[in-house]
């Protein structure tokens, strides 16, 4: 029977192992953080989650979609907060189709129980002293205890945008490696329920307060309360280095999220106590040194503002598994293919995450950004397999490859814009001969 060691009990770790116990390989997880189901406290980010088509098939591949559903909530479509003016509504893709936001703690917990009920074993606590790509070893201390040796077969780094696996791989010769922070922190603050234990916003959608240069959004848990995450630049005029004193929060969303605030009665207390956290694109190659590999946000983190980080990770644990089927468990095989297939959607997504920051803060509120939704939404309703909204390719589809989907909306973008230039648009879209427009995302 192989061993594999695998860094890392988070959301990718969990899974990945789940499907490598249930193939017969013996599997041992080494986390750093000490066991949130017993603790109370989940070290990781806490931003809840919004699990879409791939993250969902990879799940239920496991059996485990259900126990998912018990915990989530169903989010149909975006509602605009503006600053002054009625609420508006955006849905994400065609009626019925929805998104689940569902906390991390939640969701990491039905994955890393599954590995445990299929044999995983895992030591929490677990540093990580020194990799050996080599060798394919590393020396880890458990529960601050003498220095252990493991030489597994097979070396998984899976342990985050942070990973020690991959900082071994950084004193290795050809190895490329970038990390981007943007300008932007991000912290969490929350909307309660209500006194009567209801929610105190619509819980069928993502809320969206947006706000050109920054944004902050909530969504909905099954306790009534919405989680809610401020996306902040650090720095500047505007920034969390510009509120300081209870007074100037205070004046500040008064000003900024009126609405919002009259929901919020700890608000001062979460600004000042819960941390600006950065957000980073992290990318490298390879995946891959002789036996170890990086998976997840070791091998590729992006920013959250697709939804896609943690469905990208599933994504990753259910092609590797795909792949040990198809080579028959061959890891000589299946470790080069899985870095080349992934490699180029990888950077897809990132692209996608980073466009669609500028999508959430700036353009959800634009008139001529809200009418190129419905042109496109009319165009797939009559015609849809011409024209999928790169939306919904990315969300609600799980066998169109993100770089694919990239491209695709690339080409839809430059349409899209020819459309919108015409006199009266506004006024006269519903005349438009929409199979001619479709029609053109075929034309080379």
């Amino acid at each position: 029977m192989r061993e594999i060691a695998v860094a890392g009990a988070g959301l990718v770790g969990s899974m990945l192992s789940v499907f490598l116990a249930r193939r017969g390989y013996k599997v041992t997880i080494f986390e750093r953080r000490a066991d949130f189901r017993k603790s109370g406290g989940y070290g990781g980010r806490s931003i809840n989650l919004a699990l879409s088509s791939r993250g969902l098939r990879a799940l239920a591949l496991l059996g485990l979609d259900g126990k998912m559903r018990e915990k989530a909530l169903p989010m149909y479509g975006r509602r605009i907060h503006p600053v002054a003016g009625s609420e508006g509504y955006m849905p994400y893709g065609k009626e019925g189709q929805c998104i689940y936001s569902v906390s991390r703690s939640a969701l990491n917990q039905v994955v890393l129980d599954a590995a445990e009920e299929a044999g995983v074993q895992v030591f929490f606590n677990s540093k990580i002293q020194q990799v050996d790509l080599k060798e394919t070893q590393l020396q880890v201390s458990v529960d601050g205890g003498p220095t252990r040796v493991i030489k597994p077969d097979y070396l998984i780094g899976s342990d985050g945008a942070y990973s020690a696996v991959r900082a071994a791989f950084l004193q290795s010769d050809r190895f490329n490696f970038s990390q981007d922070y943007i300008e932007h922190g991000y912290k969490e603050l929350s909307i309660p329920a209500s006194a009567n234990g209801q929610f105190q916003l619509k819980q069928d959608a993502l809320h969206i307060w947006p706000r050109e240069s920054f944004m902050m959004i909530a969504l909905p848990n099954p306790d009534a309360s919405f989680t809610c995450t401020l996306f902040f630049p650090f720095e500047g005029a505007t920034s969390f280095a510009g509120l300081k004193t209870s007074d100037q929060v205070k004046s500040f969303f008064e000003k900024t999220f009126p609405d919002a605030l009259q929901l919020m009665p700890d608000l001062l207390n979460e600004f000042h106590e819960n941390p600006s956290s950065s957000l980073v694109t992290v990318k490298c190659y390879p995946w891959v040194k002789n036996r170890t590999l990086l998976i997840g946000d070791a091998a590729h983190a992006i920013v959250p503002f697709y939804g896609q980080g943690m469905n990208a990770g599933f994504e990753d644990c259910r092609i590797f598994n795909e792949l040990l089927e198809y080579f028959k468990d061959d890891w000589e095989m299946v470790l080069p293919e899985f870095q080349r297939l992934r490699k180029p959607n990888a950077d897809a997504v990132a692209r996608l995450a980073l466009d669609n920051f500028i999508e959430m803060r700036d353009l959800v509120s634009d008139p001529v950004f809200q009418l190129q939704k419905k042109i496109e939404s009319r165009i797939h309703e009559l015609y849809p397999e011409r024209w999928t909204p790169l939306y919904s390719m990315v969300t609600f589809s799980d066998d169109i490859n993100y770089a694919d989907a990239y491209q695709t909306g690339q080409r839809q973008k430059q349409i899209m814009a020819k459309v919108l230039s015409q006199p009266e648009i506004a006024k006269n879209w519903e005349k438009l001969d929409f199979l001619s427009i479709a029609e053109q995302l075929q034309t080379p």
